[in-house]
């Protein structure tokens, strides 16, 4: 949540008084005073203190979801199954959403939160946060693939790919399979990659997300919150102030 939402959801502040407060350093999160109104915060991992008084908001929720084939990454849809569909009824709380996007017949890992802008800051550019994706191809890949992924392929005719790290776990001349990890998210960009080098994937599943790793307990289908350790992950993209 942002600091600016989490004082008027907390404190019914004015926004003169908000600025006011900022100026005079009567803010502070984990001891340090605040940066700027737009800061993403999260009172359950920081301490969040206004005139020398500790506030609380409503809980932040994170979950880690296992997305099976076949579900739509989106809140709401009329015609197809959506991963919000899949949580309990408990679950589906006001303003939860999936962090980033697989499409519909990609699978694994997945986060989501009612943490507003925290899914804009771990997509920014500027984290160049990296994913790892086990591949099933429908063909043989070789040193050449991996040499080429590590070079930037070229998709969409003219657009050049950052480079990726390709280790190859088995080929033949009919199926391959492998890891691939890049730090971007362009739309079906590892199986356009893929296609380019003369192959087509035919199972994808996301593995890890930044620092975040998918847990191998999880099946298709379900999820759980993410573990303490796994929250105090989330505080490295709180306090930077990315616009949002």
């Amino acid at each position: 949540m942002r600091l600016d939402k989490f004082l008027i959801k907390t404190l019914q502040l004015s926004k003169q008084q908000r600025k006011r407060l900022l100026a005079d350093h009567q803010i502070l999160i984990d001891g340090h005073q605040a940066l700027s109104l737009r800061q993403n915060i999260d009172s359950e991992l920081q301490k969040i203190t206004v005139r020398g008084q500790q506030i609380i908001s409503p809980t932040e929720k994170y979950y880690m979801m296992y997305k099976p084939e076949g579900v739509i990454c989106a809140v709401k849809d009329d015609q197809k199954q959506t991963v919000i569909d899949l949580l309990r009824a408990e679950d589906q709380i006001e303003g939860l959403y999936p962090i980033g996007r697989l499409d519909r017949y990609t699978s694994g890992l997945l986060l989501l939160t009612n943490n507003g802008p925290l899914g804009y800051r771990l997509l920014h550019p500027d984290h160049h946060v990296e994913k790892q994706y086990r591949v099933k191809v429908n063909g043989d890949i070789n040193e050449e693939t991996v040499a080429l992924f590590a070079r930037g392929v070229i998709i969409d005719q003219d657009t050049l790919c950052k480079p990726a790290k390709l280790i190859i776990l088995r080929h033949s001349p009919t199926e391959s399979e492998a890891l691939v990890t890049l730090s971007e998210g362009k739309y079906h960009q590892v199986k356009k990659m893929f296609l380019s080098a003369g192959v087509k994937v035919i199972e994808l599943v996301r593995l890890t997300f930044g620092e975040f790793s998918l847990d191998q307990m999880l099946k298709p289908g379900e999820y759980r919150e993410l573990n303490q350790a796994e929250r105090q992950l989330i505080k490295q993209y709180l306090s930077e102030d990315i616009h949002v």
